[in-house]
């Protein structure tokens, strides 16, 4: 570590990986394992990626200058800190091969450090989420940040970015991106970006300014697993990229928690597989807290969601909770016309129901 920022070997290699780009695109779409291949030092990195440009990435290797890359870290108006600072690198990250060169961080590097004291939990999952597994997302992110606990997360479509909105609702988030820490991706989570910096931060393992690649994704959910005491799960695929980071949190011996789906859902496939292999089932906050705790964390509660105060408002929100989510259904429970439609207005009106295309209540976690 150097008094200007990172030491100019891990200046390079993160500039090696920009200059590798599309030479790891290829070592992904053949299946190699893409820590291992991360883990190379950069000679032998060369070597195995160079090819027919081997000779041409090794003289622009040796032409690099660090002071250019410091100077796009400050005009980007980021922090970054390289491995090789022991004292203030996060030491989560800081035990693999893979580990990244450099973070470069998006809101201070001072309050990632206290952040990620905070018993970080990840929330991941499909980028196309059900409005099930949307809610779901949300209420975790809501009731572990009100708990006190960190939520982390990839600002992807979907389940990332719903555990993020209920985060923000009453704590903290970080955020790990797949390309520059300084870019909001995808564009059009620009709002929430800014809202995430407000009071958390946005991680990259790439230069400012770096669009992301197809590998880097699964880079990035090797970061999300290895900040994180606990990965959960909330929806995902088959072929989920959801899967990789529980893949990456299981190698790394952290626990990893699903929350089941509908049986019919596809949604549901990679959830379900994960419980079969034992995953711990989640079903709200308190389950993840009770996990925490289990590891030796503290005992903590999560801070209940209030109820309606009317007796007939609780008694519907009971009845929508049980499946009857449409009027129809309501009145055919016995639920009078007129009392179902004022009640409703009231109840979303509260924020606990939701009602979603075609006339389908949801209830709020």
């Amino acid at each position: 570590m150097s008094e200007n920022g990172p030491c100019d070997d891990c200046l390079r290699r993160t500039w090696l990986l920009g200059r590798l780009g599309s030479h790891l695109e290829r070592a992904r779409e053949q299946g190699r394992r893409l820590p291992l291949v991360l883990g190379l030092p950069d000679d032998e990195l060369i070597e195995a990626l160079g090819g027919g440009q081997h000779d041409s990435v090794v003289r622009d290797y040796e032409r690099f200058r660090p002071t250019p890359a410091r100077e796009a870290i400050n005009a980007a108006g980021l922090e970054a800190v390289c491995r090789c600072d022991e004292e203030r690198y996060p030491a989560a990250l800081a035990g693999g091969e893979d580990a990244p060169a450099i973070l470069h961080v998006a809101g201070g590097l001072d309050r990632l450090l206290e952040l990620i004291e905070r018993d970080p939990v990840a929330i991941v999952g499909a980028r196309r989420g059900s409005s099930y597994g949307l809610e779901v997302a949300r209420g975790l992110g809501r009731g572990l940040a009100a708990a006190g606990v960190t939520v982390v997360s990839g600002m992807a479509l979907g389940i990332d970015a719903a555990a993020h909105v209920g985060a923000l609702e009453t704590g903290v988030t970080v955020a790990v991106l797949a390309g520059g820490a300084d870019r909001a991706y995808p564009a059009r989570h620009r709002g929430l970006y800014e809202r995430i910096l407000e009071r958390g931060v946005a991680i990259a393992e790439l230069p400012p300014g770096a669009a992301p690649w197809r590998w880097s994704f699964p880079a990035r959910n090797r970061l999300i697993a290895g900040l994180a005491w606990l990965t959960v799960v909330v929806e995902a695929g088959e072929r989920s990229g959801s899967l990789i980071t529980a893949d990456f949190a299981a190698q790394l011996g952290r626990d990893v928690g699903a929350v089941p789906g509908h049986v019919t859902s596809p949604l549901a496939t990679g959830t379900h597989g994960l419980l079969a292999a034992g995953a711990a089932l989640v079903g709200d906050a308190q389950d993840v807290l009770d996990l925490l705790a289990a590891q030796g964390g503290p005992a903590r509660s999560a801070p209940e969601r209030p109820q309606p105060a009317q007796p007939r408002l609780r008694a519907m929100l009971d009845e929508i909770a049980a499946g009857r989510d449409t009027v129809g259904r309501l009145v055919g429970a016995g639920v009078a016309i007129d009392e179902a439609l004022a009640g409703l207005v009231e109840l979303e009106a509260l924020g606990h129901i939701r009602r979603e295309i075609g006339g389908h209540l949801v209830v709020v976690p």
